[in-house]
């Protein structure tokens, strides 16, 4: 096991900005209709459970999430089915791999407006497989734990590995918390056994971790980076954002600002 950052700083950085989006409640509620295709019962759907979460995180009102469930189970008007989970990739400027998740109801529309937003920001939208390579997907569990020795962290880890519990692949702590990384089939039972654990689950999700970093040393390149993911982070049809940018984290925080 060994820590890790990179993207997922920034993206916890950019987490505030992103919670002030209306693109984000509408991307919400699509997750929310298409995971409940499979059932209605959080308690029996790992996939709402988490969307449910996620949304509730985010302030999505209840309201809303009410809609969006009775949509997905074909008693809101349908609309669900209309919806297909799409992966896009591409490069940002100074070769920064991207890697766009849409749950979209037209391709045509997405894409166009995926290579708009690429072309606009020194970016360019590429064929399929052209950046995943350079990714693989995990699980990731964040907890609320902020004072945690990492001694201490190290032995809960190797405690619940050994009481049968999935195996952790690496984590990080930081004034935020701990992130705890585990293979893609693991979400469910990572978070449960860390729980288990005694440790405060705060979120969890699916998320693309780069094996290798684009480290971007000028800051022209770096601000229009920023801008291009900003910019696809807010179409409509846009679930999640990857990349493997790596920059200096002092340079990061004044264009964050």
């Amino acid at each position: 096991m060994a820590g890790h950052s990179k993207w997922a700083q920034i993206k916890r950085t950019k987490a505030v900005v992103d919670a002030r989006r209306g693109a984000l409640f509408t991307r919400l509620g699509r997750e929310i209709t298409v995971a409940a295709r499979a059932g209605t019962d959080p308690a029996g759907n790992f996939q709402l459970r988490t969307a449910i979460e996620k949304a509730r995180a985010a302030g999505l009102p209840n309201a809303n999430i009410d809609r969006a469930i009775a949509k997905g189970s074909g008693q809101g008007g349908g609309g669900a089915d209309a919806f297909e989970a799409v992966r896009y990739e591409g490069y940002g400027p100074g070769g920064v791999a991207v890697l766009v998740e849409a749950l979209t109801d037209n391709r045509n529309r997405t894409a166009a407006d995926l290579r708009l937003a690429f072309s606009k920001n020194g970016g360019n939208l590429g064929e399929s497989g052209c950046v995943s390579y350079l990714f693989e997907q995990r699980s990731l569990v964040r907890l609320n734990e902020r004072n945690l020795d990492e001694e201490r962290l190290l032995e809960l880890l190797l405690a619940m590995e050994e009481a049968g519990g999935p195996a952790v692949l690496s984590y990080s702590l930081d004034a935020e918390g701990v992130e705890v990384v585990g293979r893609f089939a693991d979400l469910e039972a990572l978070q449960d056994g860390l729980r288990r654990a005694g440790l405060t689950v705060r979120d969890w999700e699916h998320r693309w971790l780069a094996g290798t970093a684009c480290r971007l040393e000028e800051e022209e390149n770096l601000r229009l980076c920023l801008r291009l993911l900003d910019a696809l982070e807010e179409l409509d049809d846009v679930r999640s954002v990857t990349a493997n940018l790596e920059a200096d984290e002092a340079l990061l925080q004044t264009l964050l600002a």
